[in-house]
Parts: C-alpha cells; sequence; structure tokens
C-alpha cells in the first residue's frame, strides 16, 4: 500500500492521525463560506488551536466557495492555517469544488513560501463526498500543481486522514495514480 511519493521535489505523504498534532508551517481547514468553524476539523482546529483562529477567519468571510484564506495558527505548532472553502451554508460540496480549494491551497502555500504543509481529506466530513473522489481530486491536483508549477516552495504534503477507512481509500487511489503514470 503506498503511503508516500516524491513528485518532482516534493514529497507527498499520508498520514492516518490527528491534523493538529502537524508540526510544519501549515494546516489547511475544511472551511464554509462564512468561515465558522464548528465540528470536524475546524472543530478540532478551534480547540486546540484557541477562539483567536475562528475570529481572524470570521473577520476575512465570507469567501467564495473554491477559495482558500489564511490566518495565524494561535497555540498550533505551525504559523498559518489555510481555510479551504468547500461549501457554503447548504453543507453541499462537489469534487470540483475539492479541486479548486486544493489547487487554491496550493498557490497560497506558494505565495508564502510554505514549504510544508497538512491537508485533511477535504470535504468528506458534512460534506459527505467519498473518500476515493476525495482522494483523486486531491491528489491528481496536487500531482498536476507540482508538475506544472515552475518553482513551487513546497517540500512536504502531508494528507492527514482519520480512521482507518479514509486512510485505506486515499492509498489505494494515491497507489492507483501514480501507476498510470509510470
Amino acid at each position: 500500500m503506498l503511503t508516500e511519493a516524491r513528485v518532482k521535489t516534493v514529497m507527498i505523504r499520508l498520514c492516518n492521525g490527528d491534523i493538529t498534532a502537524y508540526d510544519g508551517d501549515a494546516i489547511v481547514n475544511a472551511a464554509n463560506n462564512h468561515l465558522w468553524m464548528g465540528s470536524g476539523v475546524a472543530g478540532a482546529i478551534k480547540r486546540k488551536g484557541g477562539d483567536e483562529i475562528e475570529k481572524e477567519a470570521v473577520s476575512i468571510g465570507p469567501v467564495k466557495i473554491g477559495e482558500a484564506v489564511v490566518t495565524g495558527a494561535g497555540k498550533l505548532k505551525v504559523d498559518y492555517v489555510i481555510h479551504a472553502v468547500v461549501m457554503g451554508q447548504d453543507f453541499k460540496t462537489s469534487e470540483r469544488i475539492i479541486r479548486e480549494a486544493t489547487q487554491n491551497v496550493l498557490i497560497r502555500c506558494d505565495e508564502l513560501k510554505i514549504e510544508r504543509v497538512a491537508l485533511p481529506a477535504l470535504g468528506t466530513g458534512v460534506g459527505a463526498v467519498s473518500y476515493d473522489v476525495c482522494a483523486r481530486a486531491m491528489l491528481e491536483e496536487m500531482i498536476y500543481y507540482i508538475e506544472e508549477e515552475e518553482e513551487t516552495s513546497l517540500k512536504e504534503i502531508a494528507i492527514y486522514l482519520y480512521g482507518d477507512e479514509a486512510y485505506q481509500a486515499f492509498a489505494e487511489v494515491f497507489e492507483q495514480i501514480l501507476s498510470q503514470r509510470a
């Protein structure tokens, strides 16, 4: 089962665990367009990082679905939280939105010269997108971005998955994508 691979100069790594424990430059929050931080990944980030993350985020919103905005990281071990806006107030999302948000997260990383970032499985919680659809959308966009971007600051992209089902689905899709490219 494939859990990491290098694409050009960037290591893409799958991790089974808590994204709030990541010790890199930034973590990504799966956000709604008003940037309120309620449950799931957003709730965990707010609990561990502090209310100031949500206060700063809400002051930026509302933002366009598919966009990514940056705030400080409060008490977390990282410098930034990048809020990937994958849904509106109806809590609906799609593969297209996940692709767009993933791409915008990577653009924000390069704008801030971020080298190490962690992302959750975007849109798989209240957005109810299946793990395999999410995995294909996120991984294909990451690989495309790395291959097309002449100079990226990124050195590591960690995808934090909560639970064996998510981890297994991402690992299988990762292997399929990379075998198709070989």
